[in-house]
């Protein structure tokens, strides 16, 4: 009896350590300044990929353009 008392002692105790490692897997998963952060790392490595990069750049000569092109008439 007092072997069974040990063992599931035993078991509670390595299961609240399991939901603590878990909890603060999830704090760190959830922290905003980290959501933030690779969100900017995402939209950087996109923004840097060539297509995407002179697509952008594309638009923005057209754009340009046509601001001129409205003010000169």
């Amino acid at each position: 009896m007092a072997d069974d008392t040990e063992r599931i002692e035993q078991e509670i105790a390595r299961a609240r350590e399991d939901l603590a490692k878990t909890l603060d897997q999830l704090a760190d998963r959830a922290n905003p300044q980290r959501l933030a952060d690779d969100a900017k790392s995402r939209a950087l490595a996109t923004l840097n990929k060539p297509a995407v990069k002179y697509a952008l750049t594309g638009v923005g000569v057209i754009v340009v353009f046509l601001v001129v092109r409205k003010i000169v008439r």
